[in-house]
């Protein structure tokens, strides 16, 4: 009895085309999500428009929006890779989503890779909109195009390990608060709208070891001042993402 063929033959398909295919579906969901929209677009807009139109708070630049910019771009990175991300994988995990994907062909790994890609095509949305508002409202950026990527990528990958250990560890609910929380403190304390150099000394000195206050002022001084890639920031960023990433991938809790 000769054994029959199928087409398309059983099985797996390759790692690559789960990972697009993942990576596809994440992204829907997140652009479907409205209140994830509200966090990582419409909010990030309304602060750029509102604190470079009015003066509320002393920048210290010659046009508001020259400091905003590259503040606001951070704050589009932490929304969406950390807040939205944990938030998102909070639930999945409490309902159950985690586990059956757990069990498909798709390995983790990838399901993390999917989920980081998801997180870049919504940030570049995020970089088109917002570098249309800010230019529309008078700014004017300098620098190496190169350097400011790699600072985004570095900035993605430390929050996007933050948030999937956050999401991780500590129940639905508790993301939920946790994450809205670290946002709301590192918008005020992360140099996005308040220069760090209105807080005091001692204050400062921890707040720079943020990757908020890195990304931040990573971009500022690239796009605001024309400098090459600012490595200390750039190092601040990387070490962020090893241990983030590194502890997301030791302790993550998939049930």
């Amino acid at each position: 009895m000769s054994t029959g063929t199928y087409a398309p033959k059983p099985g797996a398909a390759p790692v690559g085309r789960m990972i697009a295919a993942q990576t596809a579906l994440e992204t829907r969901m997140l652009l479907r999500n409205g209140e994830q929209l509200l966090l990582t677009v419409i909010i990030p807009s309304l602060l750029l428009v509102l604190f470079s139109t009015v003066d509320i708070v002393d920048t210290g630049a010659d046009k508001a929006v020259d400091f905003l910019a590259p503040g606001v771009l951070a704050l589009a990175v932490l929304s969406t890779a950390f807040t939205g991300q944990a938030i998102a994988t909070g639930f999945e995990r409490r309902y159950g989503v985690l586990k059956r994907l757990g069990a498909s062909p798709l390995p983790r790994w990838a399901l993390m890779s999917a989920k980081t890609l998801s997180v870049l095509v919504t940030e570049i949305l995020q970089i088109v909109l917002l570098t249309a508002i800010a230019l529309a409202l008078g700014w004017s950026p300098h620098g190496n195009p190169a350097a400011v990527l790699l600072l985004l990528v570095l900035g993605t990958a430390a929050f996007s390990g933050l948030g999937l250990l956050m999401a991780g560890t500590l129940k639905a609910e508790a993301t939920l608060a946790a994450a809205n929380l670290v946002f709301l403190l590192l918008l005020v304390g992360g140099g996005v709208i308040v220069p760090l150099a209105k807080f005091p000394d001692a204050a400062r000195t921890v707040l720079e070891l943020l990757p908020i206050s890195a990304l931040s002022d990573g971009l500022r001084a690239v796009l605001q001042d024309g400098a090459a890639l600012p490595w200390g920031d750039a190092l601040t960023l990387a070490v962020w993402a090893v241990l983030g990433l590194g502890a997301a991938a030791r302790f993550f809790r998939w049930e």
